[in-house]
């Protein structure tokens, strides 16, 4: 119980400096004809998938 407390802590540290990192909002929309690809922000269904695979990894790890 004391290894997946400490493995939910760890990978919920990591998620959220993550998302606060990628969420500024200092970041404006570039001009048009500036750069095809701006840096846009991480959505968040693909923070969820990240979120869903991570807890599968530790769910087949502690399994074996």
């Amino acid at each position: 119980m004391k290894r997946k407390v400490t493995y939910l802590l760890i990978i919920s540290i990591l998620l959220v400096s993550g998302m606060s990192n990628s969420q500024t909002k200092n970041n404006p929309l570039p001009k048009p004809g500036a750069d095809p690809h701006p840096e846009l922000p991480i959505d968040s269904s693909i923070t969820f998938l990240l979120i869903i695979g991570t807890v599968y990894g530790i769910y087949k790890s502690q399994k074996k």
